[in-house]
């Protein structure tokens, strides 16, 4: 049995999942299992990680029948999980090669239910942005936006199963991780951010893709439920309309915010 299990649910990366892996592959920690899960794929993402979990007895491959988007294809992963300790991954990404290790070292403590660390972003060119969280999140910081870097969390399983993994329901699209950190902290459980640059992610530094409108009523009803559960009064309640403020902005302003966000 493995002390990590690395769930990585996987679509149309074909190009990159080779890179990936092998990031996971070459890590100073080596006590893992890499879960490796298509999520109705129409490139060649399926027949490349059946070939990688051929060549390598910790690579386990799944298929869904049909596209069940992230939240479903996490959960199966975690359900033929072995590991102590669940580790994300995207099939489009990097990380250290110490990533696994100071992250378990912080998981081993009993502290926290979730390590996660900062991340950097890159394109063909190179990184050109990078992001560090609060060390130790407080359930204040969930006003603002997600407090953890999910592709390069590590979460503890018996708390993730405890408060019932990911939720699946639609309204939850594209803010499952979010509603998975509230779900904790309401839980009583707790994470830290490593102060370190762990993880980068594959981004268009010139392409601004905005989210679909329905994604970010998801977001405004979830921060809505997380200002009324943690207390946080008119002015939470308010700021739980910045994402539907945000997407009906001019195209021109939101691309100068996100360049913003991404530099800071």
């Amino acid at each position: 049995m493995a002390e990590i299990s690395v769930l990585m649910g996987i679509y149309n990366c074909a190009d990159t999942l080779r890179e990936a892996v092998e990031c996971i592959r070459q890590q100073s920690c080596q006590d893992w299992e890499l879960i490796l899960c298509d999520d109705g794929s129409t490139d060649e993402t399926a027949s490349i990680a059946q070939t990688l979990a051929k060549e390598d007895y910790r690579i386990q491959f799944l298929q869904n029948k049909k596209n069940q988007g992230l939240a479903a294809t996490l959960n199966f992963c975690a359900s033929v999980a072995n590991g102590r300790f669940f580790a994300r991954m995207d099939g489009d990404d990097r990380c250290s090669p110490d990533r696994f290790k100071k992250e378990l070292s912080l998981m081993q403590s009993g502290k926290y239910a979730v390590v996660s660390c900062g991340m950097s972003f890159f394109d063909e060119n190179g990184i050109f942005a990078e992001k560090l969280y609060k060390q130790f999140p407080e359930k204040s910081d969930f006003a603002h936006n997600s407090p953890f870097c999910h592709a390069g969390c590590m979460m503890d399983r018996e708390a993730f199963f405890s408060v019932g993994g990911y939720n699946e329901s639609p309204k939850r699209n594209r803010v499952e991780d979010f509603d998975l950190w509230f779900r904790f902290y309401q839980a009583g459980f707790r994470g830290c951010n490593l102060q370190e640059v762990l993880y980068s992610m594959r981004e268009d530094r010139n392409a601004v893709v905005r989210k679909k409108y329905r994604y970010r009523v998801n977001e405004y009803h979830l921060k809505k439920e997380i200002a009324k559960t943690f207390g946080f009064g008119i002015k939470g309640q308010i700021m739980a309309f910045r994402p539907l403020i945000l997407g009906l902005i001019p195209s021109f302003l939101y691309q100068f915010l996100h360049q913003k966000k991404l530099n800071h």
